[in-house]
This record gives C-alpha cells, structure tokens and sequence, in this order.
C-alpha cells in the first residue's frame, strides 16, 4: 500500500482529495494504539491507588505521546497537503503560509 486516499470538505465547502502516505498511516495507528495504552495504565493506576508521583510520571509520558503525534500529523500536513500535492486549494504562496500559521496556531494552543 502506498498512500490512501483522504477526502475532506474546504473551507469554500467543495470536496477534494489528498493522499497519505502509507508509512505516515501505520505509524500514526502505532501511535495511537500506544496511546491508548498509556491512557488505560493511568486509569488503572488511579483504581489502584498508586502513588501520585507515579501516575504523573505517566501523564507525563503521554504527553510527550500526544505531542509527537501531533508532530506527525503536522509533518504531514506540510509535507503532503500544503507543498506536496499540486491540486490544492493555496492559489499562491501567501495562502499556503495563511495555512501554515493556522495550522500552527490549532496546534499550538
């Protein structure tokens, strides 16, 4: 499998299509899946009653997850979705640095 076909609706509402690339989606899904993980240990140590040094540790360590995740994603999104595909909506180079700083912006609250 080499990319998967991504649709979704601009912000004008018209539909198009872009592509991910394969390794990005098995690695995006390996991330997750860790996530998940870490998410269900903090919940059993709270059942547990662990030590609260020990669960924030945790927190931690899913933070540090999520955040390379959403550095994934934001690779991507650059490399594939604002330079990378020749039909996309950015009509010039000011539109795509407009969806750079947006994109920024949303992931850096």
């Amino acid at each position: 499998m080499e990319a998967l076909l991504w649709t979704y609706k601009r912000r004008d509402g018209s539909m198009a299509a872009i592509q991910m690339k394969a390794e990005v989606y098995d690695d995006a899904k390996k991330r997750l899946a860790r996530i998940q993980g870490q998410v269900a240990g903090i919940q059993k140590m709270i059942d547990d009653e662990r030590y609260c040094v020990d669960i924030l540790t945790q927190v931690s360590a899913l933070r540090s997850a999520l955040d390379q995740f959403g550095l994934l994603m934001l690779t991507s999104h650059i490399e594939d979705c604002v330079y990378g595909c020749e039909h996309t909506e950015f009509e010039s180079q000011e539109d795509r640095v407009k969806e750079l700083r947006t994109t920024l912006n949303r992931f850096l609250k």
